[in-house]
């Protein structure tokens, strides 16, 4: 199995051009003084559906025969997925049906029908890929997997290509992992482009496939998940994503509720900007100390999602 180059990461870019943002790239002086770091922020958040998935989606639909494409396509999806899916669907006029699970952030669910797909709402989390199969073999449609194919690390990997074009001093990245599509094609973009950068990746103490994975030497599958970050609630690491982060990643490390709590409030208070707990983890790890880093260290941190539920930001607000 191989990994994702920077040619294919370059033929991505030429295929979502003008589908996608440039997002920009902030400096921030309260949190590089918090963390005694040199930080810059890749604010994703800002992409069109509220987070990087479009990316991904975008290049593998634009990879499948007319064949595959007839019947539509379908895909699991705690959210952002499915309204990134749902959005390429829609650029490439293809029918779009995305699986998500039944305590799905309804908002989430309510983007993706308004970019036209269908959304079946189905168990819990671990359960919506069986429930997926069943109906794509029912209808014979298409499956575009949510982060382990090599068409959406390359995808995803446009955003390395950006940031190290807006930041190229930097010598650190820090990235969210939920199924680690993003984090693949970050690392296989930044590491070809400046060998020496370091990747490191950011998941839930109660969410931690691609962790678990890397100690276990193969992808594993976990047997509860529990976070706020619906965004990183991937049930299992990937094939593709798990030797991508193997062989191009630094380092995985862990962040709690509160740390993923506080770094959504520290984002919206001193950034100006709306980032859900899945897009603040990266925030999260530096400001609990779950990543530490040489002081004066130029690090990106990838705020990879903006879609945050008012309810939990009204909760939130609430317990600080």
């Amino acid at each position: 199995m191989g990994l994702v180059s920077l040619d294919e990461i370059r033929a991505a870019r030429e295929l979502i051009a003008g589908k996608v943002h440039c997002t920009p790239v902030f400096s921030s002086r309260s949190l590089s003084e918090a963390t005694g770091l040199q930080v810059v922020v890749k604010a994703e958040c800002l992409q069109k559906t509220g987070s990087f998935k479009p990316r991904g989606a975008l290049v593998r639909l634009a990879h499948l025969s007319e064949a595959e494409k007839r019947p539509g396509v379908i895909t699991v999806s705690a959210g952002n997925h499915a309204q990134g899916l749902a959005y390429a669907a829609a650029v490439h006029q293809v029918a779009c049906t995305v699986v998500m699970p039944a305590a799905a952030n309804p908002r989430k669910a309510a983007a993706a029908r308004g970019y036209g797909a269908e959304v079946i709402l189905s168990g819990q989390m671990s359960e919506v890929f069986e429930r997926c199969k069943e109906i794509q073999e029912q209808r014979g449609l298409t499956f575009v997997h949510p982060f382990d194919h090599p068409d959406i690390i390359a995808g995803q990997g446009t955003l390395g290509l950006e940031l190290l074009e807006q930041a190229p001093e930097v010598n650190a990245i820090v990235v969210p992992i939920g199924g680690g599509g993003l984090i693949s094609g970050v690392a296989a973009a930044a590491r070809a482009l400046k060998p020496g950068i370091k990747v490191f990746g950011v998941e839930p103490e109660g969410a931690a496939a691609m962790q678990r994975s890397l100690e276990a030497g193969k992808p594993v599958r976990l047997d509860r998940i529990e976070t706020m970050a619906d965004g990183l609630a991937a049930p299992f690491a990937g094939e593709n994503t798990f030797e991508h982060v193997r062989s191009l990643v630094e380092r995985v490390v862990l962040v709690s509720e509160a740390a993923l709590a506080e770094a959504v409030l520290f984002i919206l208070e001193r950034a100006k900007l709306v980032v859900e707990p899945a897009g603040a983890a990266g925030v999260a790890a530096l400001l609990s100390r779950a990543l530490v880093l040489p002081p004066g260290t130029r690090v990106a941190v990838v705020l990879s999602g903006g879609n945050l539920d008012p309810a939990r930001l009204r909760q939130l607000l609430a317990s600080a």
